[in-house]
């Protein structure tokens, strides 16, 4: 349970740097492209937290769990791109008449998809 308590700490830690790095990204780029760069600030933030504090006693070398950590990430950063678009594009349109709620929502949205699927990930590829 320690393990579950210290992954989400460290996974809302990397989320809120992910969530907030977008806003900077939006400026210059289109949302999908902000998406994918505040994807990987929080890919950064978060390797750091959960090496250090969720999966510290991994034995692996550091080498080998960053390979298996942009692996487990891969798949995120697509469930975490296609939510956001869809929920963008499609959905929230539908639901909401204010554009300007609605990029942080489907961002946020985004980030949370992921989350059970990446625990699994890292704790049995990255991290083990």
């Amino acid at each position: 349970m320690r393990q579950v308590v210290l992954y989400l700490a460290s996974g809302a830690t990397a989320a809120a740097a992910n969530f907030l790095s977008r806003f900077a990204f939006s400026r210059w780029m289109p949302f999908e492209a902000a998406v994918v760069l505040a994807y990987l600030v929080g890919m950064l933030v978060g390797f750091t937290l959960m090496r250090r504090f969720a999966f510290a006693g991994g034995s692996a070398p550091v080498r080998r769990q960053l390979v298996g950590y942009c692996l487990v990430n891969a798949a995120g950063v697509l469930q975490a791109v296609v939510v956001s678009s869809l929920a963008l594009r499609w959905l929230f349109p539908r639901l909401f008449s204010d554009p300007l709620a609605m990029e942080p929502l489907a961002h946020l949205i985004g980030i949370a998809v992921p989350t059970v699927s990446s625990y699994f990930g890292h704790r049995n590829i990255t991290f083990r």
